[in-house]
This record gives structure tokens, C-alpha cells and sequence, in this order.
């Protein structure tokens, strides 16, 4: 559907394009590529952590032999030891109508020119180095791209739709403390349950402390709006400060003030977080999370795992129970407090973070960026020379 207005409007471009970068879950773009003689690049949304992962237990059919899907099973040939099971890490291959177009991305992926992620190398070298290896293509880690642009501007404009003006946001985090608030956010896509919600803020709320709560508009029930209306929003007024809606997520995690961040690990939050040396409490709920909650909490170690019940789901199937108020609660104080341990856990996220700025600011990630440049150009020259002499 899209091919053919793309070729179009490509074609009527001068000077012509030396490179098309697109995304993994557009195969089709090979197709143009070679219908205008140049180079294709693939993007990967995911971590390398996660398409290492994958691509190893989907090249040795790995766990599928399991009866049970939350059995742990090894993923083979990883840098080091690394358990999965298949009723979370691994659910997104399972979702219908996905084994086809996995199965195009990745014949289109297979006469690529390289790949490139939103990553750097200093997080991910090995993932990076075993992931090149397994499919013998250059891997460039460009990233984290939410560092390209440091202007306060664009930091609102990427969630300029809020119930809160940013300057408010900006003045709440100014009159907090140092590391002391707990920014709480889910991504864009998944949804809580009312109780789920009102579990969350009663936990926040016992937690006593100061925190920011983004609950996206299709999550906002009755039942919600009363119980926030109702005694919640008062009896935490001068320590909470809930955005309906969206967020301006950088603006909020690059804040002095705020110390910890719960997040469902997506990896485009997960790296933000990592990118401004915020530590994280992780509550994954589909595709990549699970597995980047791994190296989060488990590799990085600059995360508390959200204790879930998974014996209710287990048995029921109902995600209803899966959390407490109880167990926020303690998630949060560890975060934020847990002693000598929590100390350790702040430093790593803080030297982290440190990496990621330097990667960006003229490192190992500036560096990437100009050899896959100059990698597609070159092999630009050579189609243009092939051309010729055909």
C-alpha cells in the first residue's frame, strides 16, 4: 500500500537519496531500496539484550519443548547465563499474524546492508559484538537518541499533551528535594485496571514519597475520577502531582529532584532512564519488557522488580491481584531508600548515565554514526559504479 507513494515521491527528490533506513517491521522497504539502486539499512526499536535473545532461541527452538510456559529455560549461546520462560519473555512471538511478517522481516533482513540501534556500546558491547557474530552484518549503536537534543524546548514538545503546564511541572520538581521523587509512567500503549490503579496510588501514597503519576485519559474510569476526587488527590496534594493524559517524560526524568522512576521497560523509557542516570522499579507487561527488566534489575543492577502474583494468573488467567498496594509500597522504599545496596544501585544508574552522555557527545556512539554513514555511501559509489558499467 505505501511501496508505491513511497518509490514515487523518492524518485522525484534531488539529490537522490544514498540510503534508506527503515524500520524492521517495514520488509516492503527492501523492495524500493533495490528499485532505486541503494543501500538498505534496518532500525531495531528493541534492545540488543532482547534481539540477541530472541534470535538465539528462535534459531535453536529453544523452550518449546516445555509443558509448562513459565518453566525457566536457558537461552543458548548468550554472552552469559540467562533464564527465560515462555509465558512472558517470549509471548510477543505469539501473538497472531506476527510469525509472518517475523518471517518477512526477516528474509528482508537477510539482504540488508547493516543494522542500526538505538543503543550505545558502552551498555550493550557484548550483546552488540555476539549479535553482529550470530548474523554476520555490521550492528551501529547510534544512540541513546533521546540525547541528540539537549533544547528544553523539545523536551515538552514530545508531551505537549498534559492537564499540567510544564511550567508548573518544572516549578513542582524545583521545590523538591534532591533524589527524592518517584516518577511513575507506563508508556503509551498499556492500560491498567481500576484496581490496578487505585492499588498503585494507595501504595505511593503509603510510600510518603513525593511522586509524579502520569494515568493516560483511557485508563481515567469512573471509578478512577471518583476515587481520585474523593479523598486520594487531597490527602496527597503536597507530595503527589498527577498528569492526566501524556507527559514531557525527559523533562520530567532529567530533573534533579526526581530519583526513581517506575516503568513498564519499554526500551525507548528504559533508556531514557538509563541516559539520565534515573534507577528504575520495573513492572514489564509484554513483548520486549520482560526480557529488559533482565537487564535492568539482574545484568545492570539499577532496578527493584515490581513483585508480581503470578500464581493468580497462573491459575485464572485473570490479571486482576497481580499487584498490591503492599508490594508498591515496598518497591518504592527500596528504590529510593534500601541502604548501603541502594547506594550501589544509584551510583551504577548514575555512572550509567554519565557513559551515555559522553557516548553521545562525541564517543563511541558519534563514532558509529559516522562509519554507517560513510559505510552507506560507499556502498552507494559501488552501485552507481555497477550501474554504469551494466
Amino acid at each position: 500500500m505505501l511501496r508505491e507513494p513511497l518509490l514515487v515521491y523518492l524518485r522525484q527528490q534531488w539529490p537522490k537519496p544514498s540510503c534508506i533506513i527503515s524500520d524492521s517491521c517495514t520488509p516492503w522497504t527492501r523492495e524500493v531500496a533495490r528499485e532505486l539502486r541503494v543501500p538498505r539499512l534496518v532500525f531495531h526499536g528493541p534492545s540488543c539484550f532482547f534481539l540477541l535473545c530472541t534470535h538465539n532461541v528462535s534459531k535453536h527452538k529453544s523452550g518449546g519443548h516445555l509443558a509448562d510456559a513459565f518453566e525457566p529455560f536457558l537461552v543458548p549461546g548468550f554472552p552469559h547465563k540467562l533464564e527465560v520462560v515462555r509465558a512472558q519473555s517470549l509471548k510477543f512471538f505469539d501473538y497472531p499474524g506476527w510469525e509472518k511478517l517475523r518471517d518477512e522481516a526477516a528474509e528482508a533482513e537477510a539482504s540488508a546492508d547493516g543494522l542500526v540501534i538505538n543503543s550505545f556500546r558502552e551498555l550493550e558491547a557484548a550483546y552488540i559484538d555476539s549479535y553482529q557474530k550470530a548474523l554476520e552484518k555490521k550492528v551501529w549503536a547510534i544512540g541513546p537518541v533521546c540525547l541528540s537534543n539537549n533544547e528544553t524546548g523539545d523536551e515538552v514538545a514530545r508531551g505537549n499533551n498534559t492537564n499540567v503546564d510544564e511550567n508548573h511541572i518544572r516549578n513542582w520538581l524545583d521545590a523538591k528535594e534532591t533524589g527524592s521523587v518517584i516518577y511513575v509512567s507506563f508508556g503509551s500503549i498499556t492500560s491498567h485496571s481500576s484496581s490496578h490503579l487505585i492499588e498503585i496510588g494507595l501504595g505511593l501514597e503509603a510510600s510518603k514519597r513525593p511522586f509524579i503519576w502520569v494515568i493516560k485519559e483511557k485508563e481515567m474510569s469512573p471509578e478512577v475520577a471518583s476515587w481520585l476526587s474523593e479523598g486520594f488527590e487531597e490527602r496527597t496534594s503536597w507530595r503527589g502531582l498527577i498528569l492526566r493524559g501524556w507527559a514531557p517524560q525527559m523533562l520530567i526524568l532529567s530533573h534533579p529532584s526526581v530519583g526513581g522512576f517506575m516503568t513498564h521497560c519499554g526500551w525507548n523509557s528504559t533508556l531514557e532512564a538509563v541516559s539520565v542516570g534515573v534507577p528504575m522499579i520495573t513492572w514489564p507487561h509484554f513483548a520486549d519488557q520482560f526480557v529488559n527488566e533482565k537487564l535492568v534489575v539482574e545484568v545492570l543492577r539499577i532496578g527493584v522488580a515490581l513483585k508480581i502474583n503470578m500464581s493468580i494468573f497462573r491459575i485464572t488467567g485473570d490479571s486482576e491481584g497481580l499487584i498490591t498496594r503492599e508490594e508498591v509500597e515496598k518497591a518504592v522504599s527500596e528504590l529510593m531508600d534500601g541502604g548501603a545496596e541502594g547506594e550501589e544501585r544509584r551510583k551504577r544508574a548514575k555512572e550509567l548515565g554519565e557513559k551515555a552522555k559522553k557516548a553521545m557527545e562525541g564517543g563511541q556512539s558519534c563514532e558509529d554514526l559516522t562509519l554507517m554513514i560513510r559505510h552507506a555511501l560507499e556502498m552507494d559509489s559501488r552501485t552507481d559504479i555497477q550501474t554504469s558499467e551494466g
